[in-house]
């Protein structure tokens, strides 16, 4: 599909989202496609879920296709932007979502396993696919710039003790990431920021055996709640936006007060 829009419309940013199939990500997807985005919507299992997504972006007026791809995997981000390319168009942005914490516990107690498929998922998947988005879309690659939000945690600086030391390790890489990055590609066309959600209602919780932790924790909050998946997606949109366009190398922490 070509890069032009059809004559007198607008054309549409096109932004892949990872992880996108649930939580953050998926009110990402769709918080895009209702204010002017097409979404290349990323899972890594659940493809039903990724359709839904697909059909409620689709349904707001959006272009949006689900790719299956681990972001862990060189040759799977290559054809991840590669199909939405073809699919959608020129990539103009990439929401650097996809993440799990998968245990919770003190980390002499979280096996090796774990500890490597955490940092795998969280760190070295934003490396790879920050890594392919510079690549096509850096101005001094032939590309035609764009914008990249990584989406951190407020444990990046917390710590987590007691609860997923390893995952606020690999998330403290994504901001160090986040910072370099921006100043890497600052003469390139190419913004690079990220989100830092606290306590959000996700399943990421469900995933590492503690269905109920946002709502058991919202007392340590100053805001006295956890965040709802929309409040995260609203910080991203904005600074893929053009209110944003003299932002970059930012850590935006939407986390309540924590």
């Amino acid at each position: 599909m070509g890069d032009d829009a059809p004559v007198g419309e607008l054309r549409r940013p096109i932004t892949i989202v990872t992880g996108a199939g649930r939580g953050i990500g998926a009110a990402t997807a769709l918080h895009l496609a209702r204010s002017g985005h097409d979404v290349a919507v990323n899972y890594l299992r659940d493809h039903v879920a990724a359709r839904q997504v697909v059909d409620a972006a689709q349904a707001s007026g959006a272009r949006a296709v689900a790719i299956q791809a681990d972001v862990t995997i060189e040759d799977d981000v290559t054809r991840l932007f590669a199909t939405a390319h073809d699919t959608l168009g020129r990539v103009d942005g990439l929401v650097n979502n996809a993440g799990a914490t998968l245990h919770i516990g003190d980390l002499a107690d979280t096996p090796v396993a774990i500890i490597r498929a955490v940092v795998d998922c969280n760190l070295f998947g934003a490396l790879l696919c920050a890594r392919r988005a510079a690549q096509v879309m850096s101005t001094r690659r032939e590309g035609s710039g764009g914008a990249i939000v990584n989406v951190s945690s407020a444990a990046a600086t917390l710590g987590s003790a007691h609860e997923y030391v390893h995952y606020s390790a690999a998330k403290a890489g994504v901001d160090a990431l986040t910072i370099g990055l921006a100043k890497e590609l600052a003469g390139e066309g190419i913004r690079v920021n990220a989100v830092a959600p606290g306590l959000t209602r996700t399943d990421i919780h469900k995933a590492a055996g503690a269905p109920d932790r946002a709502d058991r924790a919202a007392s340590r909050i100053p805001l006295g709640r956890p965040a709802e998946p929309l409040e995260i997606a609203a910080a991203i949109a904005w600074l893929l936006g053009p209110a944003a366009t003299y932002v970059t190398g930012a850590v935006l922490r939407v986390a309540g007060g924590i």
